[in-house]
């Protein structure tokens, strides 16, 4: 008798031994994708392999690879029976909760305005950045909260049915779990913060692993799109104009600190599609993005 799969691994293209490693286990199904999916993509991929599979499950936890549960998740699950979904307390290698990314209210055309002109990393305790960050909540008492780090969600398996997963839009990563709370809120469900679940997040390894002129590229293009699909005409415009006001000085801070002229080609992209959003209609500027992205194989 074959063994049962108990374990469903979606590999985006890895160059690395991790489908080595897998092989060398039983009872592991192995997505392997030629390509880099995407996380959003790869997330929705697993999920539908394990539904297609039969896998009995009211409920779906969210973890990324760099976090590891440090309780028990069973009050997650009660919460996302009566809410509809939940999230526990993310910790750093000291225990200590990690503020400003566990929880966050979902951003606002000035959150992200300040987050681009590097209001928020000059002045941290500014207004907007402390309503953005949640840090005027104590993270040691349960709420009703917006936006949860991806990295540590459970929901029900009803709800992702009806959201239809991820937004593969956002492509390769950033802003898919931010959109995915924001529709489940404007949907009519609540998110219940259940802090005494903990898991430890050690925090982005496999971002760190993505050249740094392609990271700000990948970024700014998610952060346009949820602009786009969110936020009203004259916030979406503000946001395209801090993309290009602030791509300058953030080039030059990238030639700093990586001693090289690659930030120059990596943020005269991100000026000239986030130009293309600024002056164009929405729907046209949404389009530019990905047009821009698939040209120069991102």
């Amino acid at each position: 008798m074959a063994p049962q799969i108990t374990r469903i691994v979606v590999d985006n293209a890895s160059t690395d031994h991790t489908l080595e490693r897998l092989r060398a286990h039983t009872g592991v199904r192995i997505l392997a994708n030629s390509e880099n999916r995407g996380f959003a993509a790869a997330v929705n991929q697993g999920i539908a392999t394990a539904v297609n599979q039969g896998v009995d499950a009211d409920f779906i936890l969210l973890l990324n690879p760099d976090v590891t549960i440090l309780t028990s998740v069973d009050s997650l699950i009660e919460a996302s029976r009566i809410y509809g979904l939940s999230a526990g307390k993310l910790v750093d290698q000291d225990g200590c909760a990690q503020a400003g990314f566990t929880i966050r209210r979902f951003p606002t055309p000035a959150s992200l305005i300040f987050e681009l002109l590097g209001l928020n990393r000059l002045w941290p305790s500014n207004p907007v950045n402390r309503r953005y960050r949640c840090l005027d909540q104590d993270l040691d008492q349960p709420a009703d909260v917006e936006q949860p780090a991806g990295a540590f969600l459970m929901f029900r398996r009803a709800i992702w049915s009806e959201l239809e997963g991820l937004d593969e839009r956002f492509h390769p990563i950033w802003f898919e779990d931010v959109d995915l709370c924001r529709r489940a809120v404007s949907a009519g469900h609540h998110i219940q913060y259940v802090p005494e679940v903990a898991a430890a997040h050690a925090g982005g390894h496999s971002v760190a692993q993505v050249p740094a002129g392609r990271r700000a590229v990948y970024w700014c293009a998610s952060l346009l799109r949820y602009a786009s699909k969110h936020f009203r005409e004259a916030g979406y415009r503000g946001v395209c104009a801090a993309v290009v006001i602030s791509s300058l000085p953030r080039m030059f801070a990238g030639m700093i600190q990586e001693r090289s002229i690659a930030p120059i080609a990596a943020y005269s992209s991100i000026v000239r599609f986030a130009s293309l959003c600024l002056v164009s209609s929405k729907r046209r500027g949404e389009k530019e993005i990905q047009v821009h992205k698939h040209s120069n194989g991102l």
